[in-house]
């Protein structure tokens, strides 16, 4: 009888069914999330653009789908921060204009170096941000206000920089450089910094005390504050954080196109939006993550390449973005609301049940 201990069942405890009941309950609402939902989308939008688009599933054109996304990725980075507390900045698009011409002007008349120049683009596109969060957390206005009025401000600026003409005469080894591959693949080596960046912004937002805050901020602003957070301080560094990745990407637009101009990135903020809002974060904040977010910008990226490839107008991919965008604002909400719906019934029939 002293041998049978060895041959029988460990007693399960109350707490490692728990614990098994709540991997179970994590791993169904990951599975139901609405960022599982924009993944299952974006391989489906894969598999049938590589079916039925001619093309779609060449090097050539993943280089191409890549470098389009290069852009809408570093200008999601720092916006879906700013929407998840709350606020907005449709500013960016100009904000890339504006720094491109600044960029061209300088190298055009300043005499100075490229390395140089572009270091001062980042810190104008810093100041430019600076602007915006001076405004919405120095003076409390609100910031699609604020961020629309610096739309029109900072685009008229930019044809004031250069008018009409462009400046092209950057050096080709830089130029090349902004769409040159990683040796032995279809993958430009501007999806690297890309890819770093995005892991910075992902580590501060989901593993950092930074990162919580701005979920607090997105609830309640006057909780946050009471709970020891500067909601202003942070959000104006935002601010600056999303104008300095604005001058990164009128750089990198100004070299992929050899064209510095006043119109560069026009229209760009709708498309931003919409990739953070597809990504599941809440256009009233407090929700979303960096994950979905991703996914957002390659579903955005890969169905406006399909439809370019597929000859479809360019009148009909900004209808195609706009109803993305409303889509994305009332489904996750209607989604919500049916699951809130169900779980009251749920405890109506089952008065006991959590």
């Amino acid at each position: 009888m002293a041998h049978d201990s060895l041959y029988a069942a460990p007693p399960s405890t109350g707490a490692e069914t728990e614990r098994a009941a709540g991997r179970l309950a994590g791993l169904r609402a990951a599975l139901g999330s609405w960022d599982a939902a924009v993944v299952a989308a974006l391989v489906l939008a894969v598999l049938l653009a590589g079916v039925s688009v001619q093309n779609f599933a060449t090097g050539r054109n993943v280089q191409f789908l890549l470098l389009d996304l290069v852009p809408l990725a570093l200008l999601a980075l720092p916006m879906t921060l700013i929407v998840i507390t709350g606020e907005i900045d449709l500013s960016v698009a100009s904000t890339v204009g504006l720094c491109s011409t600044l960029m061209g002007q300088l190298w055009l008349s300043s005499g100075l170096s490229l390395e140089l120049i572009c270091v001062l683009v980042v810190l104008l596109g810093g100041a430019l941000g600076a602007v915006n969060g001076l405004f919405v957390t120095g003076f409390g206005l609100p910031s699609l206000a604020v961020t629309i009025g610096t739309l029109a401000l900072y685009r008229g600026l930019s044809f004031v920089v250069l008018g009409d003409q462009a400046v092209a005469d950057f050096p080709a080894s830089w130029t090349a450089a902004a769409v040159r591959n990683i040796p032995g693949t279809s993958i430009p080596v501007a999806v690297v910094p890309v890819l770093l960046l995005a892991l910075v912004f992902g580590v501060v937002l989901h593993a950092t005390s930074t990162g919580r805050a701005l979920y607090a901020m997105g609830n309640n602003d006057q909780a946050a504050t009471f709970a020891g957070v500067s909601v202003a301080r942070t959000k104006f560094w935002l601010f600056v954080a999303s104008g300095a990745v604005c001058g990164l990407v009128g750089i990198f637009w100004t070299l992929r196109y050899a064209s510095a101009r006043g119109d560069n990135a026009t229209g760009l903020e709708l498309t931003v939006v919409t990739a953070v809002l597809l990504g599941g974060v809440s256009i009233f904040g407090g929700r979303g993550g960096l994950l979905g977010v991703v996914a957002g910008v390659l579903l955005l990226g890969v169905l406006r390449n399909a439809l370019q490839l597929a000859d479809v107008d360019a009148n009909a991919l900004t209808i195609v973005t706009g109803a993305l965008l409303i889509a994305s604002v009332v489904l996750p909400n209607a989604v919500a609301d049916v699951r809130a719906r169900l779980h009251r019934r749920r405890q109506r029939a089952n008065p006991v049940a959590p």
